[in-house]
C-alpha cells in the first residue's frame, strides 16, 4: 500500500470499530463515513485485505474484520450490479482482483468470516458467472482435491449459494446454458466427492468429531444435487442415478452416534435425512419414470422413518419433508394403487395424520411466548415447513384419488376427537383443535391467498360444522378463554369465507369484532385479519363488495374502538393486521366515518410520532399511511378547508422525518437507509396528496421544504425517485410561477436533464417536463425551451427506445396544445434548419402509433389537430408534402391497434403498461394521483372534423384538395367523423 492507501485503510478499521459502538451517535458517524468512501478505488480490496490480515493473526479476538466481512458482502450486494446510466462504485479492477483473492481468502478464512464471503461469491456469480468469471468453476474442483474437509465444505457452501437460484428461475436459454456448463465442469466431481465422503464416513464411523464435518458436507453434497436437479433431469445424473439413490436410502438407516441431545436444534442426521427425502419426492414428482424402480424401497424407508420419530422440535423438518415425499407419491397416477387398499388410508391416519396434527408442549410454547413466529408459520403459510401443514397437505394429496373412502375414514376420527372434547372440554381443546385442522385439511380442495378456499370437498358439510362447533367458540362471553380454540376457529370462518355465505358471516361478524378485545395476540390478530378478508369478499354475481356500508354501521364505533385498543396491547403496537383492518374498515364506511374522524387521525398520528422513530414494520407503517391517505381524502373531498387541519397534525412530523440531520454537510445520510426509504417512500406520496388538495399558493411551510427536494444526494437513490417527481409535480401545479422565477428553477432543470439522460428514468423526466408545460407560465419556460429541445434531440440520436419516443411524442403534442403550433415549428427549425420537416416524418408521422395510454393518445391526437389545422409553415409550399401523411397517421391513431413491438435490443428496459398521463410513482393506492384531462376535449374525432372544417372556411378549396391525398381508407374513416361532427369541410 502506498501512504495514502495505508491512511485509508486506518480510516476504514477505527470506522468499522466505531461501527460497533452501542453509542448511536458514533455508530451513525462512522456508518456515513464508510458511505462517503464506498466509491473510493480499492475500497473492497481494502475491506478483504482486513479479513485477510485477520486469517493470518488467528489469535485475535477483535470484531473488526467480521464487520469487514459483513460491510463487504452487503457493499458487493448493492454495488455489484451494473446498472446502465447508473456510476459504478467498483472499478473493473477492483472487481477482477476481488474476483482473483475472495475464493482463496473465503475457503481459508475461519467459519464465521467464510459465510459472509461465501454469501459474496455467490452475489458476485449471479452477476458474473459463467460469462465474466469463467474459471469459477474450475477454481472451485481443484478445492476439492485438497482433502481439507474445511477447505472443501467452504466450496460447497459456495456451489450451494451460487445454484440454489436453479429452483426458482424461470426456465430459458441463458439459464440452460448456464446449468449446462455447470454440469459438464461440477457434476462428476460433486458424484466422486459423494462416494469418497461415504467411504470416509464409513472409515470414521466412531469417530464423532469427524463424522460431523463429513456428514456437514454431505448435507451440502444433497442440497446441491436438488439444485442441479431442478429444472430437468440431467443425463449425467440419469446415468449415476443408480449410484446416488442407491446412498440416499442407505443414508436413509439411522446413525445413533450423530444422534443429539438437544430437543429443538435438528442435528446433522436430521438435516441430511430431511433433505434427501426433499430429493427423493422432487424425482418422484417430476421425473417419475426414471425413478419407477427406487421408488417402492423409499416409500417403505419413509414410512419407517416417520412411524420412528419422535416429537421433538428437531425432527420437524425431516417429518415435513418425509410427509412431503409421501404426497408426491400418492398425488401420481402411476402410484395409485400403493394407496388403495382402505387398511393403508387407516394406517396413514391413525399413524402419520393424527399425530402429526396434535398441537404439542412446544406450539402451546410458541403460540403464548412467540405469537408473531406461530402467525408466520400458522396464517401466512411461512417458508419454515411445519409438520401439521405437512399433514394437511398430505390428506388433501390423498382427496385427489380417494375423497370418499378418506373422507369417511377420518370423518371418524374427527367424531371420535369431538366426542373426547366434549367429555371435558378444559383439559381435552387439544383434541378438537386437531378435529378443525383436519376437517379443515379435508374440506379444502383448492386456495389462494387472495379468496381463501376456492374449491371444496362436497362430502364435508361445511355450513353444519360451522353452526355446531366453530360458532359455540366465538359467541362465548369471555373472549380470553380456551385462546387456541378461538384462533383455530377465527382460522377457520377466514378459510372457508366464500363457502359460509353472508347470513353466517353477519351472524359471526358481531363476534369477530369482540374478539378484538382478546388479550391473546393470536386471537385479537386472527381477528382483525378476518373482518379485513371478509370485508374484502366479492359478490361472485355483481362483483361489488358482499359486506355493504349498512351491514358495518352498526359495529363502526366498536370496529373502531376495538382496534385502537388491541394496538394499545402489549405486542401489538404495531401489528399490520390491526392496521390493515382499519383501513378496510374505513374504505367501506366511507362518509359514515366523519364524525369519528377526529379522534382517528389523533391515534394515527400518536402511531406516526412513535413508529417514526425506529420504523421496523414496513408493512404496518405502509397500512398507516394508507389510512391516513384514506383520511385526507374522505375528509377533504366533503370539506376543502380541512386540509389546514391535516397539515396541523401531520406536517411537522413529516418535516422531522425528512430534515432529521439536515444540518450535516449532505442531508439524510446519517439515516438508516431503511428510514430514508420510509420517509421518502411513503410520507412524501401523502404530502403530495396534501398538497394536490391544497388551494394556491403553496403555503410558505411547503416551499421551505422544496429546496431540500433539490439535493443531488437525494435523486442517487433510484427508490427515491418516483415518489420525489410526484412530490415536485405537485409543487409545479400549485406554485410554478413563483418555482419559475425563483433561484431553484435551473436545480428544477437539472433534475429534468439528470432523469432524462436515464433509461430506466427518462419517463418521470417527461413527467415533470408535462407538469412545467402545462402549469407554469410560457414567458417563464421560453428562454430554456430551445436547450430542453435540444437535449431531447441529443438523447433521442444517442439511445431510441420506444418509451423514450411515446414520451417525446405527448411532450410535443402538449407543448404545441400549451403554446401554438406555430412555435412549435419555429423552435425545431431554430435548432437546424428545416429539421421540422425531419422532425414531422421520422418521429411523428412514423411513430405516433406505438403511443400507449389512453390518456397519452388523446393528448397526441389534439396536438396533431392543432399542428394539421394551424401551422402556417404546414400549409406552405415547405412542408406542405407532409400534411395529408400526418393526417393518415391521426386517423391511424384513432383507428388501428397500437404498435407495441419492442426493438430487440431494448428489451431489457422497463416499460410501463400503461404509464397514465402524469402518473408518478405512488406506492400508496389512496395517495395515488388522479389523472386529469389537460386538453378538455371531449371527443377528439369531433374536434378534429371541427378544425378541419374552420380551417377549409378560412382556405376554401385547399383543405379538400390535400384531403385527396389520402388513401381510401382514411378517407372513409375522416368522412364518418365529418357526418358525426355534423359539419361541412369546403
Amino acid at each position: 500500500y502506498s501512504l495514502n492507501k495505508k491512511y485509508m485503510a486506518d480510516k476504514v478499521y477505527k470506522a468499522l470499530e466505531s461501527t460497533l459502538s452501542p453509542d448511536e451517535a458514533v455508530r451513525k458517524q462512522a456508518e456515513k463515513y464508510l458511505e462517503n468512501v464506498e466509491a473510493s478505488a480499492g475500497y473492497a480490496v481494502m475491506l478483504l485485505k482486513l479479513v485477510d490480515d485477520a486469517r493470518q493473526q488467528q489469535q485475535s479476538t477483535s470484531m473488526v474484520p467480521l464487520a469487514a466481512a459483513i460491510t463487504f458482502k452487503n457493499f458487493v450486494k448493492r454495488n455489484w450490479r451494473i446498472v446502465e446510466d447508473e456510476p459504478s462504485k467498483i472499478s473493473e479492477e477492483d472487481r477482477n482482483t476481488v474476483k482473483c483473492t475472495v475464493v482463496d481468502l473465503m475457503l481459508t478464512s475461519p467459519k464465521q468470516y467464510q459465510k459472509q464471503l461465501s454469501e459474496a461469491i455467490s452475489i458476485i456469480g449471479r452477476e458474473d458467472f459463467p460469462e465474466k468469471w469463467p474459471s469459477l468453476l474450475e477454481d472451485m474442483n481443484k478445492k476439492f482435491q485438497s482433502g481439507d474437509f474445511h477447505i472443501i465444505n467452504g466450496v460447497l457452501q459456495t456451489a450451494h449459494s451460487l445454484f440454489k437460484r436453479y429452483r426458482h428461475e424461470f426456465r430459458s436459454d441463458k439459464l440452460w446454458t448456464e446449468i449446462k456448463h455447470v454440469l459438464n465442469t461440477f457434476a462428476a466431481p460433486l458424484t466422486e466427492l459423494f462416494v469418497n465422503t461415504l467411504k470416509l464416513a464409513e472409515q470414521n464411523s466412531s469417530n464423532v468429531e469427524n463424522l460431523r464435518v463429513l456428514f456437514s458436507s454431505l448435507v451440502l453434497i444433497t442440497k446441491v444435487f436438488y439444485s442441479l436437479n431442478y429444472q430437468d433431469l440431467p443425463e449425467y445424473f440419469e446415468d449415476n442415478m443408480e449410484t446416488w439413490m442407491t446412498h440416499f436410502h442407505a443414508l436413509l438407516t439411522d446413525k445413533a452416534i450423530l444422534h443429539t441431545q438437544d430437543d429443538e436444534e435438528a442435528g446433522l442426521v436430521e438435516l441430511l435425512k430431511s433433505q434427501i427425502c426433499d430429493n427423493v419426492a422432487l424425482y418422484a414428482q417430476k421425473y417419475d419414470e426414471e425413478f419407477a424402480k427406487f421408488l417402492p424401497q423409499f416409500v417403505t424407508a419413509v414410512w419407517n422413518l416417520l412411524v420412528n420419530t419422535g416429537k421433538e422440535v428437531k425432527y420437524d423438518l425431516l417429518v415435513s419433508n418425509a410427509i412431503g415425499f409421501l404426497r408426491s407419491v400418492c398425488e401420481r397416477q402411476q402410484y395409485k394403487s400403493l394407496f388403495e387398499d382402505e387398511g393403508i388410508l387407516v394406517s396413514i391416519c391413525e399413524k402419520v395424520i393424527v399425530p402429526n396434527m396434535e398441537f404439542r408442549t412446544a406450539d402451546e410454547e410458541q403460540f403464548e411466548d412467540n405469537p408473531e413466529e406461530y402467525i408466520r408459520r400458522d396464517l401466512e403459510g411461512s417458508d419454515v415447513d411445519t409438520r401439521r401443514r405437512a399433514a394437511c397437505d398430505l390428506v388433501k394429496g390423498l382427496t385427489k384419488f380417494f375423497e370418499a373412502p378418506v373422507t369417511r375414514i377420518f370423518s371418524q376420527y374427527v367424531g371420535s376427537m369431538l366426542q373426547q372434547y366434549a367429555s371435558n372440554p378444559s383439559t381435552n381443546w387439544k383434541s378438537k383443535d386437531a378435529a378443525i385442522y383436519l376437517v379443515t385439511s379435508l374440506a379444502q380442495k383448492g386456495s389462494t391467498a387472495k379468496h381463501g378456499t376456492t374449491q371444496s370437498n362436497q362430502l364435508v358439510n361445511l355450513e353444519e360444522f360451522f353452526n355446531t362447533h366453530i360458532l359455540t367458540d366465538l359467541n362465548q362471553e369471555n373472549v380470553n378463554s380456551l385462546p387456541v380454540l378461538k384462533s383455530d376457529s377465527i382460522r377457520f370462518v377466514v378459510t372457508f369465507r366464500n363457502q359460509l355465505g353472508r347470513p353466517n358471516l353477519l351472524l359471526v361478524f358481531p363476534h369477530l369484532v369482540r374478539l378484538l378485545l382478546s388479550t391473546g395476540h393470536v386471537v385479537h390478530t386472527y381477528a382483525a385479519h378476518s373482518v379485513e378478508r371478509i370485508l374484502m369478499i366479492k359478490d361472485g354475481n355483481s362483483n361489488s363488495p358482499l359486506f355493504r356500508k349498512e351491514d358495518i354501521l352498526p359495529h363502526l364505533e366498536s370496529l373502531l374502538s376495538n382496534i385502537f385498543g388491541a394496538m394499545g396491547m402489549v405486542g401489538s403496537e404495531e401489528n399490520e393486521y390491526m392496521m390493515k383492518a382499519l383501513l378496510r374498515v374505513v374504505s367501506l364506511a366511507q362518509d359514515s366515518v366523519l364524525p369519528y374522524m377526529p379522534t382517528l387521525v389523533e391515534g394515527l398520528t400518536q402511531k406516526l410520532v412513535i413508529v417514526s422513530k425506529n420504523p421496523n414494520k414496513p408493512h404496518f407503517n405502509h397500512y398507516l399511511f394508507e389510512v391516513l391517505s384514506l383520511c385526507i381524502r374522505s375528509t377533504c373531498s366533503k370539506d376543502k378547508s380541512a386540509v389546514v387541519g391535516f397539515e396541523g397534525a401531520l406536517f411537522g412530523i413529516f418535516t422531522d422525518i425528512l430534515q432529521r440531520d439536515v444540518t450535516e454537510f449532505i442531508p439524510y445520510v446519517l439515516l438508516p437507509p431503511i428510514v430514508v426509504h420510509w420517509c421518502n417512500l411513503i410520507s412524501t406520496p401523502v404530502m403530495s396528496l396534501l398538497l394536490e388538495l391544497h388551494e394556491p399558493p403553496v403555503p410558505d411551510t411547503y416551499m421551505a421544504l422544496f429546496p431540500h427536494l433539490l439535493a443531488p444526494v437525494l435523486w442517487e437513490r433510484p427508490g427515491n425517485i418516483p415518489p420525489l417527481v410526484r412530490l415536485m409535480q405537485a409543487f409545479i401545479e400549485k406554485g410554478g410561477n413563483s418555482i419559475g422565477a425563483s433561484d431553484k428553477f435551473n436545480n428544477v432543470l437539472g433534475v429534468f436533464q439528470k432523469l432524462i439522460a436515464s433509461k430506466s428514468n427518462d419517463h418521470y423526466g417527461f413527467y415533470l417536463l408535462n407538469s412545467m408545460i402545462e402549469f407554469m407560465q410560457p414567458d417563464l419556460l421560453e428562454p430554456f425551451m430551445k436547450q430542453i429541445f435540444s437535449l431531447l434531440f441529443q438523447r433521442l440520436m444517442k439511445s431510441k427506445t420506444g418509451k423514450f419516443v411515446r414520451g417525446i411524442l405527448v411532450f410535443f403534442s402538449l407543448h404545441i396544445i400549451q403554446t401554438s403550433a406555430d412555435k412549435f415549428q419555429q423552435l425545431i427549425d431554430s435548432i437546424q434548419n428545416r429539421m421540422f420537416s425531419m422532425v414531422l416524418e421520422k418521429l411523428i408521422i412514423s411513430d405516433t402509433q406505438k403511443v400507449s395510454g389512453a390518456m397519452e393518445r388523446k393528448i397526441c391526437s389534439v396536438g396533431m389537430t392543432k399542428l394539421l389545422t394551424s401551422c402556417t409553415a404546414l400549409l406552405d409550399e415547405n412542408y406542405s408534402h407532409l400534411w395529408a401523411p400526418l393526417l393518415e397517421a391521426l386517423i391511424g391513431l384513432f383507428e388501428l391497434p397500437q404498435d407495441d413491438s419492442v426493438a430487440d435490443d431494448e428489451h431489457f428496459i422497463e416499460i410501463e403498461d400503461t404509464p397514465g398521463y402524469q402518473t408518478a410513482y405512488s406506492q400508496l393506492a389512496f395517495a395515488g394521483k388522479r389523472e386529469h384531462d389537460p386538453v378538455k376535449v371531449e371527443n377528439p374525432k369531433l374536434f378534429l372534423a371541427q378544425q378541419l372544417s374552420s380551417l377549409s372556411k378560412q382556405m376554401p378549396g385547399k383543405v379538400s384538395g390535400m384531403l385527396g391525398y389520402l388513401n381510401p381508407k382514411a378517407q372513409e374513416f375522416l368522412k364518418g367523423y365529418v357526418t358525426a361532427a355534423q359539419v361541412t369541410i369546403s
